[in-house]
């Protein structure tokens, strides 16, 4: 929001810069985007008059103007505005000026005619296209009558003001008007401010005869409105239109603008009807009903959804309450009625109906964060006064009034004592009673004890602490003494989940893959693939995209848009891993419950082409090492077992297993499906993810350090003949099992099926390593555990040894 600092100072007697007045804000209340002059850089760009005009003989649109510009002589300008006439009163940027974008303007010609400067649009020294008024967006901007040729145009325009921009937060809607901001300065500079309130002359009939609402105050506690006859459309005074368009605001008519600069001064959004477009005398507050349809001021039409909060007459919407008007009531310039409308309507409903139609106006910025609710009507007086002062409006007597619930004032107790000690601080009574109430807040002191009485345009203090905030940065945060904390100090460590989750973290890097950061959100498509377990999805009331408009059930698809994302910029290698949470909801349940995750993906090569070996791309094994050695690394301790899965749309049916611990499934690993693959437009991709909260939370083996023996280890190969249905894993298993108190690995070197192995056989051969940690392990005992397990082999799998 921008403020003029000029504005300010005609309330307050300030005698600080406007910089150091934006510092002490930004110190003191909300944040400040930035201090702005408009006239800064320009420079010789003056009052001119236009005593006559020619056309250019060269040009159909060219008119050669003798200008006054305060010299003895006047000036020859060419100019090619369509509106330019003889008397008026213009801009001229003189020969040696500078313009908006830094223009210099020199004497020049155009077709053959000299021209000593240059005839201004207020686009062309600075200003933006959205504050222009209409009429004169397409040509030149035609000053006052009473400008005088020759000044400098910068005070006419207002140009030579600062204009301070708060960037107001959410729980300061009180700032987004003068006023507020008034109430806020004089606290911080401890000088009193006088808020002028005129007094409304109402020569009308009574306004009971004219108008009737009807208002559900549960849409809106306060709904009044006042009628205002025999107006006289036309533009505004400049120093109204000063004051707009420095606060970024588009100068209309006489009548809107007033609401305007209302809602700029008051903080209190108003709207102008014409109420000779009504259909009948009553005004109705109301939700919208089905099938409702309202074109609003920007000329867009809405779909009405049942939730949104109108202003209809006897026939239909006239209005979307709280956000904008409709085009069918909106003033012109054959409007000699007005009904202005001062209200407040329930924010939640005004937040949700702008989100809906894609409706953020200054009205609803108000409304969504509370106007002051004791000033409803003050607003409404001043500005049918301002009606009839600069529109020649007679005021009818009376407001009509549809509602009006006002709350009561917040009372907050509060002790001398309680401040001193959170603010660490020692002040008196005296000063926090004064702080306080130069906010404007009441104050009754009874001993160490305060009684605060909070005004009603304060909605953002409820609690104590909110007056210990007041205190402390109205006394200045600056000056508040640097204390060093007292107690017993703790020492900061990480909890046993956090530890493995970093664990997680370097393991996987270890392991040659790259950390990824993917959004919660996504598309119900890709939620719904690569399940772990049935889930209802979870979707956004009010996503910003439809891209992500549903909570994640999975981390994979993220990973996938991922290597997508590489893939089409030519990086055909990629290692990426992604730590975060899936969301899973049951059917009948609002909110969904939260899981920790762990999710890898590889496409490409790991190892590159180099000179000594080729390249390989990635493949099931290398992802199940993967997977294997971060479950070691993280210490689980249980039967880890991989089997086949075949019943993942998303993933190779032949390619695919699931992980389970102890026989519980905490995952899968396998390869893409490739329809999914090429539906992301990416090469054979292999992936896994795990339920990183269940290995949180299962036993671990907590001391994984062994002693390395100083004696010899002895081998022994083992080749069999098994059927194609025996898996490596039962092998290893019985091997592991019946392989005595020596064994220490079982290694796989060799696996054949082919045209010299019967049919239905295939060929495994093993490397047993055996070791004695304490002692040299003697023949005798290898080969009595070899053969003990040789005979297993061939009784529990019907193994023929080769």
């Amino acid at each position: 929001m921008n403020i003029s600092y000029n504005w300010i100072k005609e309330y307050l007697d300030l005698d600080v810069s406007a910089a150091d007045l934006a510092e002490k804000i930004e110190r003191t209340s909300v944040e400040v985007d930035s201090v702005t002059r408009p006239a800064d850089g320009l420079k010789k760009v003056v009052v001119g008059h236009v005593n006559a005009m020619e056309a250019h003989p060269d040009s159909d649109h060219l008119h050669i103007c003798e200008v006054d510009v305060g010299d003895d002589q006047p000036s020859q300008i060419v100019c090619g505005a369509p509106n330019i006439a003889a008397g008026q009163n213009v801009i001229v940027a003189l020969p040696g000026s500078r313009i908006g974008g830094n223009v210099k303007i020199k004497r020049s010609k155009m077709r053959g005619v000299e021209s000593d400067g240059m005839i201004c649009s207020l686009q062309e020294i600075g200003f933006s296209e959205d504050v222009v008024p209409k009429e004169y967006a397409d040509g030149i901007y035609v000053l006052p009558a009473d400008a005088t040729p020759g000044e400098p145009v910068f005070h006419i325009l207002g140009m030579d003001d600062s204009l301070i921009d708060l960037d107001v937060t959410p729980n300061r809607g009180d700032m987004l008007s003068l006023n507020g901001t008034l109430r806020d300065l004089a606290a911080i500079y401890d000088k009193p401010v006088t808020l002028d309130q005129p007094a409304v002359k109402e020569t009308g009939d009574a306004i009971a005869d004219q108008l009737t609402l009807h208002v559900d105050d549960q849409l809106s506690p306060q709904y009044r409105m006042r009628l205002v006859r025999n107006i006289q459309i036309k533009p505004s005074p400049m120093w109204l239109q000063v004051r707009l368009w420095n606060a970024g605001m588009r100068p209309i008519n006489n009548v809107v603008d007033v609401t305007n600069y209302i809602m700029l001064k008051y903080g209190q959004p108003l709207h102008a009807f014409d109420y000779d477009k009504f259909s009948g005398q009553d005004v109705y507050v109301r939700t919208a009903q089905a099938g409702e349809k309202l074109t609003t001021l920007d000329e867009n039409d809405h779909e009405l959804d049942p939730t949104d909060i109108v202003i209809a007459d006897s026939q239909a919407p006239i209005a979307l309450a709280g956000v904008m008007g409709g085009l069918s009531t909106a003033i012109s310039d054959q409007t000699t009625t007005v009904a202005i409308e001062a209200a407040v309507f329930e924010s939640v409903h005004i937040r949700k109906a702008a989100q809906r139609h894609h409706l953020h106006t200054d009205a609803s910025q108000r409304f969504e964060r509370g106007v002051n609710q004791a000033g409803v009507q003050d607003a409404l007086d001043a500005a049918a006064q301002m009606l009839d002062e600069l529109a020649a409006g007679t005021v009818q007597t009376g407001t009509a009034v549809g509602s009006n619930r006002v709350p009561e004032p917040a009372v907050i107790p509060l002790t001398l004592t309680h401040v001193n000690a959170v603010l660490g601080m020692d002040l008196s009574m005296e000063r926090v009673t004064h702080i306080l109430e130069t906010l404007g807040f009441t104050v009754a002191v009874a001993g160490d004890q305060l009684t605060v009485t909070v005004p009603i345009r304060r909605n953002d203090i409820h609690i104590p602490a909110d007056l210990l905030e007041e205190i402390a940065r109205i006394y200045g945060y600056d000056n508040i003494p640097a204390t060093l904390p007292t107690g017993r100090m703790t020492q900061g460590r990480l909890t046993a989940a956090q530890r493995l989750m970093r664990a997680t973290r370097h393991s996987l890097e270890g392991l040659g893959l790259n950390q990824a950061i993917s959004y919660a959100l996504t598309t119900e498509d890709k939620a719904k693939m690569f399940l772990m377990r049935p889930s209802e999805v979870t979707k956004l009331a009010w996503p910003m995209s439809v891209d992500h408009a549903v909570l994640r059930m999975n981390m994979v698809t993220g990973l996938l848009d991922d290597i997508a994302y590489n893939t089409a910029r030519k990086v055909k290698d990629v290692a990426l891993y992604e730590q975060g949470r899936v969301f899973y909801r049951e059917d009948g349940t609002d909110r969904p419950s939260e899981e920790e995750h762990i999710a890898g993906a590889v496409t490409g090569t790991l190892m590159p082409e180099a000179w000594d070996q080729a390249a390989k791309p990635v493949d099931f094994y290398q992802v199940k090492g993967m997977v294997e050695a971060y479950l070691q690394d993280m210490a689980v301790n249980g039967d880890v077992t991989y089997v086949p899965n075949a019943d993942m749309p998303e993933m190779h049916p032949g390619r695919t297993a699931d992980i389970l611990v102890h026989g519980h499934r905490i995952g899968y690993l396998g390869q893409v499906h490739p329809t999914i693959a090429k539906r992301f437009k990416i090469g054979a991709t292999y992936v896994f993810e795990l339920n990183l909260q269940a290995i949180i939370d299962m036993p671990k083996q907590e001391n994984q350090y062994d002693v390395i023996s100083r004696y010899p280890a002895i081998t022994r190969d083992i080749a069999m003949l098994v059927a194609d249905d025996v898996t490596n894993e039962q092998v290893v298993n019985l091997i592991e099992k019946r392989g005595g108190a020596y064994l220490q690995s079982v290694k796989l070197f060799d696996v054949y099926a082919g045209v010299k192995v019967p049919k239905g056989k295939k060929s495994l051969a093993y490397t047993l390593t055996y070791q004695d940690k304490h002692a040299t392990l003697v023949d005798d005992a290898v080969n009595q555990a070899f053969d003990k397990v040789s005979h297993r082999l061939q009784d529990e799998l019907g193994a023929e040894i080769r």
